[in-house]
Parts: C-alpha cells; structure tokens; sequence
C-alpha cells in the first residue's frame, strides 16, 4: 500500500471513518458505567468525557476493519481498553500529582487522591467483568499481560524519577511497557476477534506497538516545544516531577559538561526554575530533532507492519495515522 502524505485533515478523516463505530462504543460505555455508587460515576464520566482522542479503541476499529472484522463483540473490547486506559490515568495523576489533563484540572484535583485511586480500581475489575463477554481465553491472555505490563512500567517509571542516568535503552524499556503496551494490546486483539493468521496478528502487535512509542516519544517532545493551550497539560510538568526523557537524555548525551550538569540538577530536583535554561539547552543541541527521527523511525516501522495488509479505507487510515503523528501539536 502507499503512503498518504500527512494531512491533519486526512486524521480527522479517519476518525470520522469509524465515527458510527465509536458511538457503539460509547454507548457500551454508558451502560458499564451504570452503577449504584454515584461518585464512581461521577469521576468515571468526568475524565472519559473530558475530550480525549480515544486512539486505543479507534485503533482497535480500525484494525478490525482492515481484516473484515465488523461484529459487536469489537465494541465491548474497545471499551474495555478505553476503561484500563482511564484507569491508568487517574492512577498516573494521582502518583505524578497533576493538576492538568486536556485542558482542565484532572480527577484527582477535582475530586481529590482516595476518589480517583478507587474509580480508577473500579474501571480495572468493570474491564475485566467485560472481558469475559468475548468468551475467548486468548483476549483474556492478552488483556491480563497488558495489564500486568503496564504496571510493571508504572512501577519502573516510579524507580527512575529524579534518575538522571538514564540512558535511552531504560526510557525506551518505560514507554513500551507503559504506555505502547495498550496499543499493542488494541491492535493485537482486533487480529484475535478477525481470527487472523499468526503470523497477521504479529504484524497488527508490531504497529500497535510501534505507533504507541511514536505517540509517547512525541509527548516528550512537546513538554519541552509545545503550547499549554494545545497540549492540554502544563509545559515542563516532566521535568517537576522528575522525569528523564528522550530529550534530557540527547541533551545530556550532546550538551557541554556545564549545561549537563544544569539538567542533571534539574532532574535530581525537579527545579523548574531552571526551565527556560533547560529547553533552550535542549533546543541548542539538537536534541529535539534527533527525539523527532527517534519517533519518525517508530511511525515507518508502524507502516512497515502494514506491507501486504489488505488494501482498504481503514488500512488506508492506519497508514495515515502514522504519517500523521508527526504533525501532532496535542
């Protein structure tokens, strides 16, 4: 297949390709959100309503697309992913204490620590209530493992805050588990449901992964070059809370001894005080551009997964997706 030039436009109309899609999606959504405990659905819906992109179940659509797959059992898993991805960012919030998602103050803000760590359990156990709907021990494999990752990668990530010996090899180790691990996850279960190959259902794995780590690597960047107004989050955030990501990391690697030393103290501190120092050193080096290719040599492996993929609209906008994710400014 070819390679649609990135447009904007065009990822928005691949969204809207699954449009139909995503609204039986929200209303699984709605109904395994009914409970009689009212703040649980309080917080549930506040932070599932507040404006995300939804790319976990998208892609879960769109992969079952692809393979012919069109049966309602893809609603139920998409929400499933939807439900443990919201589960791990009410947990993340709370752990990293932001204040910010999307634009708005997040769960734990609002509703303070105990509410947002309980909601995000019981969107965990609701997800795997659901999971049994599908009646197939192989999306049950595959949904107990992502889960099990992502909170190993939670806990690594925890173990290296304020590390600022982190080379790229352990930062990369962090992203594929917990954030690419639910990508991979979605597309890997689309091949499940569409019974493909083995050999089908590793090409779905390798762009869900592949497309995961672009998507993390690229939010990387933009703590350091975007726009709180687009971001939705507040410039710097990483650095407070003392993250060590691809940036620092190409900076450190390639800045003097007096400006690694600056972002290194930084890290140990999480001292953004020293920001406007920090992300002019990062710009002076280089360092965005070389986190740029790293995530552009993931979207290409993403569309290499793709080689001998059936030729049709939501392949199609797979492929977009990834030339795409370069462009994102949000």
């Amino acid at each position: 297949m070819s390679v649609p030039a990135s447009d904007p436009s065009s990822a928005a109309g691949v969204l809207r390709l699954i449009a139909d899609d995503m609204a039986g999606v929200d209303r699984v959504i709605a109904r395994r959100l009914d409970t009689g405990v009212p703040l649980v659905s309080e917080v549930s819906k506040y932070i599932i309503s507040a404006g995300g992109k939804r790319l976990r179940p998208a892609l879960l659509l769109l992969m079952a697309g692809a393979l012919g797959y069109h049966e309602d059992q893809r609603f139920n898993l998409a929400a499933v992913v939807e439900f443990i991805h919201t589960a791990t960012l009410l947990h993340d919030d709370v752990v990293d204490e932001s204040t910010l998602r999307r634009g708005r103050p997040t769960a734990n803000e609002s509703f303070g620590n105990p509410a947002s760590v309980l909601v995000g359990d019981f969107l965990y156990s609701r997800a795997f209530q659901m999971m049994l709907d599908a009646h197939d021990m192989r999306v049950m494999e595959i949904l107990a493992e992502a889960t099990n990752v992502i909170a190993e990668g939670e806990v690594l990530q925890l173990m290296n805050m304020h590390d600022a010996s982190l080379d790229e090899e352990a930062y990369l180790r962090v992203i594929r588990s917990k954030t690419a691990k639910l990508f991979e996850a979605s597309t890997r279960l689309a091949a499940v449901l569409a019974k493909a190959p083995a050999h089908i259902e590793e090409a779905c794995a390798t762009y869900g992964q592949a497309l995961g780590t672009a998507f993390q690597v690229i939010d990387d960047v933009l703590d350091y070059a975007g726009d709180a107004s687009e971001t939705g989050k507040n410039v710097g955030d990483d650095l407070r809370e003392g993250k060590t990501t691809l940036p620092l990391i190409l900076a450190m690697q390639r800045g003097t001894p007096e400006q690694r030393d600056l972002i290194r103290a930084a890290i140990e501190a999480g001292d953004t005080s020293q920001l406007p120092q920090v992300v002019s050193i990062v710009r002076e080096t280089g360092a965005l551009e070389a986190t740029r290719a790293a995530a552009a040599a993931e979207a290409q492996r993403a569309i290499d997964a793709l080689s001998g993929f059936p030729e049709n609209s939501y392949s199609r906008g797979l492929l977009q997706l990834a030339a795409q994710l370069l462009e994102r400014r949000a």
